[in-house]
């Protein structure tokens, strides 16, 4: 029977996978050694995820120890480790969790693993400091939210990773078609942490330091576009991914941080003299005096509102308009900035 797309996609993403050996170099032929069994915390460390996350993989999938030793205590064998090693990869290369389980499960390994700690989102960059394994766009959200739950820093990392040649168009995928959707999902979740666990904030750290990676210098020439949440607010992600896209559209878009109060706020105006003012919240009762203020003081200055729906108060003005979703609030600053979404 031919083998479906799904399935061929699957079958080189395990080829690529197992021809990429962790913490041995490609002209490396010194015989290996049989390895003797691997606790829960030393196979952790092997991989660089949290000994949580394997556990989970045990629990949910089947991927667990299967010696054990004095006091009846389950240790990995280096079949086991090496089953691990391929479902690690498959799920920094962007496979689901369930299907990268699978797939390991059936794969033939020679149960020649060498023991000791190796961190393989360092091994799949090809070195410190070279870009993530996973292609721009085939993390999910799905994935995304596990590797958060489980507190997988380094596969949230490599899962929000932008590529340095990210655009317009990459940097909205990027929120619309996958953060934005994880961080929903996460919200749903009621989960009980143990301290400094939180899987949103790590999701939010990954991207956070994704942007950081990615960041162009500053655009020189056109006005400012100011970015700001009401007083009060934490600053949302989308503040992050929105001033990052427009930078992406050579745009010197900033996300203005500290007290934003009505003085604040027409302060900072007088002074930067902005093309465009964005206001961001994510709570339904804003006090949105500062739009308000900003369109009797300077009423020829574009101001953008993006507020729940259920919010239904937005100050009125000639230049006061409210946009309800990510896509749109983008293009319509683009437009006011006389950028297109190539730039």
């Amino acid at each position: 029977m031919a083998e479906s797309r799904h399935d061929l996609v699957a079958r080189r993403r395990l080829c690529r996978a197992r021809a990429r050996p962790v913490g041995r170099h490609r002209g490396d032929r010194t015989p290996r050694r049989h390895a003797a069994p691997l606790t829960v915390a030393a196979v952790a460390a092997r991989l660089g995820v949290a000994p949580a996350t394997l556990r989970t993989w045990d629990r949910r999938y089947g991927l667990g120890p299967s010696e054990r030793s004095a006091g009846s205590h389950r240790r990995y064998s280096a079949s086991d480790v090496e089953r691990l090693l391929v479902m690690r990869r498959l799920t920094l290369d962007g496979v689901a969790p369930g299907d990268a389980a699978r797939i390991a499960s059936v794969t033939e390994v020679e149960g020649h693993a060498q023991p000791g700690p190796t961190n393989v989102e360092t091994a799949l960059q090809g070195g410190v400091g070279a870009r993530p394994g996973v292609p721009f766009g085939a993390g999910t959200p799905t994935a995304l939210v596990d590797a958060a739950l489980t507190g997988d820093a380094a596969t949230c990392r490599a899962l929000v990773a932008l590529p340095r040649t990210a655009g317009v168009a990459e940097l909205e995928h990027w929120w619309t078609g996958l953060l934005e959707p994880a961080l929903t999902e996460l919200a749903r979740r009621t989960v009980v942490d143990r301290p400094g666990q939180d899987a949103p904030l790590t999701v939010r750290a990954a991207a956070v330091e994704a942007l950081r990676a990615w960041l162009p210098a500053a655009p020189r020439g056109g006005g400012v576009v100011l970015v700001l949440v009401p007083e009060g607010q934490e600053r949302p992600l989308l503040v992050h991914a929105l001033t990052a896209a427009l930078v992406a559209a050579d745009v010197d878009a900033r996300a203005v941080g500290g007290p934003t109060s009505v003085h604040h706020v027409l302060e900072l105006v007088v002074m930067t003299r902005p093309g465009a003012v964005v206001t961001v919240s994510r709570r339904a009762d804003v006090d949105l005096a500062h739009v308000a203020q900003l369109a009797h003081a300077h009423p020829g200055l574009a101001q953008f509102v993006m507020i729940p729906d259920t919010t239904s108060d937005v100050p009125s003005g000639a230049s006061v308009t409210r946009s309800r979703t990510f896509r749109g609030l983008l293009h319509e600053v683009l437009a006011v900035a006389g950028r297109t979404p190539n730039g």
